[in-house]
């Protein structure tokens, strides 16, 4: 377990404030040894936990550490553990004395946008709660762009990124996805996203920028209009029809949602739609930022 420990960055993350770090023994506990599984995380993985004074927690498997990776690694739950944001999920601590680290998060109960959106509950989304997740959403990436003490992107905006707590407050999480390669950097090699999110930009020059995320964030709107996930019906492509719809009609009314397509609401439809497009233009410096 020391050895586990010391591999895993256990001397640098023991000395941060905000870091709690959880023994191997602790961990299982919480899980009561993985017993509800909650989803598949990025790298393995996510299971419910429960802490001594309540609390439910998310318990995900991080990256396998090597000394090449080790000051990725700590850099980031460093970075993460410093980002206070009511619409940032929050990391509570981790757990070192495993061969795979282990990360421990607070928990989101409605799961993540993409299932809210397009899964099979069919879960009723009015207009004013779709406004409230993206207002708030914009609010946790606005913070990650200019309130913290570092430049940081994400990297990898989409409704899956997105959690829900109980009462529907959006939650960005999956950080650490990108934060490994941007870190301090503005170009990497290895292109992290999700294609029909990734801006064309960043995936043809491996340049990311703040603009990607906010190209990523224009997807994430069109989709909670449209109710659609970006490659719908026979092969359509959101963003290719919802531009074509503006070009023809100047107007995205063809693709809104008919559960929110009421008269009195069409104008703030139409304002987002145009809204998304400004953020999907492929001259990065056309885009608007997320403080805007």
């Amino acid at each position: 377990m020391n050895e586990y420990f010391k591999k895993n960055g256990g001397s640098i993350l023991q000395k941060v404030d905000n870091v709690k770090i959880f023994s191997k023994d602790e961990l299982k506990k919480i899980t009561k040894n993985n017993l509800e599984v909650l989803g598949q995380g990025g790298f393995g993985k996510v299971y419910k936990g429960t802490l001594g004074d309540n609390t439910i927690v998310a318990v995900k498997t991080s990256i396998e550490v090597n000394e090449a990776r080790k000051d990725d690694f700590t850099n980031e739950v460093i970075i993460q553990s410093q980002m206070m944001h009511n619409n940032i999920i929050k990391l509570l601590g981790c757990c070192l004395e495993v061969d795979v680290p282990m990360l421990v998060y607070e928990f989101a109960a409605n799961g993540n946008l993409q299932d809210i959106l397009h899964g099979d509950g069919n879960i009723p989304l009015p207009l004013h709660l779709r406004l409230d997740i993206a207002i708030e959403s914009a609010e946790g990436l606005r913070y990650m762009h200019s309130s913290t003490n570092r430049t940081i992107r994400h990297g990898d905006v989409k409704p899956a990124n997105i959690l829900l707590t109980d009462k529907f407050i959006p939650k960005i999480s999956d950080i650490g996805t990108s934060k490994l390669l941007t870190v301090d950097k503005d170009f990497t090699m290895f292109v992290v996203g999700s294609m029909g999110y990734i801006d064309q930009v960043f995936h043809k020059t491996g340049h990311l920028t703040q603009k990607s995320d906010v190209y990523s964030f224009g997807v994430v709107l069109l989709e909670l209009i449209s109710r659609k996930p970006t490659i719908y019906g026979e092969n359509c492509s959101l963003i290719i029809e919802f531009q074509k719809s503006y070009d023809k009609e100047n107007s995205g009314r063809m693709m809104f949602d008919k559960d929110i397509e009421i008269e009195e609401d069409i104008l703030i439809l139409e304002e987002i739609g145009r809204l998304a497009m400004e953020c999907l233009k492929e001259k990065v410096e056309e885009r608007p930022d997320m403080k805007e």
